[in-house]
């Protein structure tokens, strides 16, 4: 077992000096690592974490990095809003801007990133406001069935699998990383669109 830092004990940028690999895998693990973070733009310590303590793990973990991102049937636009509110909701802002990153890659305009980050589904296309407030209801728990058949009209069946499972994802990156002690920094993040 790798001996590391309490990430919640220590800056984040120290934790990630102690955290060293222990062996060749565990350095291409961590190569992966790094060349993701490029790709992402934001630091990815938690998976350095994870990775020099439990390697078995952390594959397990990046799994829901495979599924993140898939949608068919939903468009990019609706896709990104919901996976953006469910990100806000669970308030980390690394994750809102790994959000946003994606989102502008896939050709989502800044007017509607802006106006999710800034809560204001008033400013949405009318589907797009629809998917805004069905994923809020979502994430909250308040379960709107009229929400859903809307979205459901406007979209299908299919779309609103993947609208789940876009909110499922996009939560489970931050609880992770507050578990682990690392979402600390992620209050410190100022989004840019």
């Amino acid at each position: 077992m790798a001996t590391t830092t309490n990430p919640s004990t220590v800056s984040s940028s120290r934790a990630k000096a102690k955290i060293v690999p222990r062996n060749l895998f565990q350095r291409f693990v961590f190569w992966r690592v790094a060349n993701f973070e490029k790709k992402l733009g934001v630091s990815l310590d938690e998976c350095r974490f994870m990775a020099s303590v439990s390697t078995r793990a952390f594959f397990k973990y990046a799994k829901f990095g495979s599924i993140s991102g898939y949608h068919r049937a939903l468009p990019a636009d609706a896709y990104h809003v919901a996976h953006l509110v469910a990100a806000q909701t669970e308030d980390c802002g690394t994750c809102v801007q790994i959000g946003v990153n994606f989102a502008r890659k896939e050709g989502v305009s800044p007017e509607i990133l802006r106006a999710v980050l800034a809560r204001r589904p008033d400013q949405l296309p009318a589907k797009l406001a629809d998917v805004y407030r069905f994923a809020e209801s979502v994430v909250t728990a308040a379960d709107d069935d009229e929400l859903r058949q809307r979205v459901r009209g406007h979209y299908g069946d299919e779309a609103l699998i993947e609208l789940g499972i876009a909110l499922a994802v996009a939560r489970t990156f931050p609880i992770v990383k507050r578990t682990l002690g690392y979402a600390k920094s992620c209050s410190l993040v100022k989004v840019s669109v």
